[in-house]
């Protein structure tokens, strides 16, 4: 520090004091929200720790100064302990009969006019259409006639009987069981449908867990009120520890092949996902490429999914661009 200039003393204390704040977050999936729910924001913060990290292991290298370590050294251990902020090469292969799965959080196609432009909904319809899938998940499905899909068969869940939001899973392929996990003091939902594809039955989740009400048009971690909104984050990730509890239990009765997508409402880094994904392949992991972002914020947020059982192949994983919503729609073919 004695070779530093003054203003480099202070950019190493701030990179010092980010180094260690990501190292802290390396835990964030092995404590359940539950136990200590304050330490769970922190997952959202994830990305932008790993990225200002990045920014100081650059910075001390084009200086050629030794305080590059700091950042190097907790980047290497975050690289064989968490999952990929970044992924360089994608799998990109494919065979005829994959099958074709998205998930997408469409906010309702647009039915609250929060977007200013028109037929968001047709888009959509065409925009799906034109992937030919298999399988489509939809999260804050809105059930009006004008909004449902061109598939054969279809389940359909509104979260009250006089309501018309819900989630929804769309098949090419029968339909032959299907189901609702029930979840309280919340609008969020967990569906599953069991679907027949030749002599396969595969079980599809569809999971929409609680939402923290982060919203892209709106700075929500500059609100003046900023505890009241710390104390609702706090209950929210508690919320999604107790729904992915519930998800769990149902989960491990079937033992077949399975596929579950949907929006976690929460990070890679979190106790949510690593309890979910356990024993599961990641679709980005797999065969994705790039920062794999899913949700429309001021910096890379991926709290979109779709896992497989480990007897899954998973040849293609894309995260598409098309801004119909404040989410990204993702897909992946997939085989066994």
């Amino acid at each position: 520090m004695k070779k530093l200039s003054l203003l480099d003393k202070i950019l190493y204390s701030i990179n010092s004091l980010m180094a260690v704040l990501l190292l802290f977050s390396y835990l964030l999936p092995y404590i359940s929200p539950k136990t200590i729910p304050l330490f769970a924001i922190l997952s959202l913060f994830v990305p932008i720790l790993l990225m200002i990290n990045i920014a100081f292991f650059i910075y001390w290298l084009i200086k050629l100064k030794k305080q590059l370590l700091t950042s190097l050294l907790i980047l290497i251990i975050g690289w064989f302990m968490t999952s990929p902020f970044y992924k360089i090469i994608e799998n990109n292969s494919s065979l005829n009969d994959d099958l074709k799965v998205m998930s997408y959080n469409v906010r309702m196609f647009n039915h609250w006019k929060w977007k200013e432009e028109n037929n968001i909904h047709v888009k959509i319809s065409e925009f799906v259409k034109s992937k030919n899938l298999d399988i489509l998940a939809i999260q804050e499905h809105m059930s009006l006639p004008k909004y449902l899909l061109d598939f054969p068969y279809k389940y359909i869940k509104k979260k009250y009987a006089r309501g018309r939001f819900g989630i929804a899973i769309y098949s090419k392929h029968p339909i032959i069981n299907q189901g609702f996990l029930k979840l309280e003091n919340t609008a969020n939902e967990i569906i599953f449908a069991d679907v027949v594809r030749k002599k396969d039955t595969i079980r599809v989740y569809n999971l929409h867990l609680q939402s923290l009400s982060i919203k892209p048009d709106k700075e929500n971690f500059g609100q003046k009120n900023s505890e009241k909104l710390i104390k609702n984050l706090k209950n929210r990730f508690q919320q999604q520890a107790e729904q992915a509890e519930v998800f769990l239990n149902h989960e491990k009765l079937w033992k077949g092949k399975k596929i579950i997508c949907g929006d976690f409402n929460n990070t890679a880094y979190s106790w949510v996902y690593k309890q979910i994904s356990e024993n599961k392949k990641d679709a980005f992991i797999e065969s994705g490429k790039g920062f794999g972002k899913t949700f429309n914020y001021f910096f890379p947020m991926r709290i979109d999914f779709i896992l497989v059982d480990e007897t899954t192949t998973v040849n293609q994983f894309i995260s598409y661009s098309e801004n119909f919503s404040d989410h990204y729609p993702i897909a992946a073919r997939i085989n066994w």
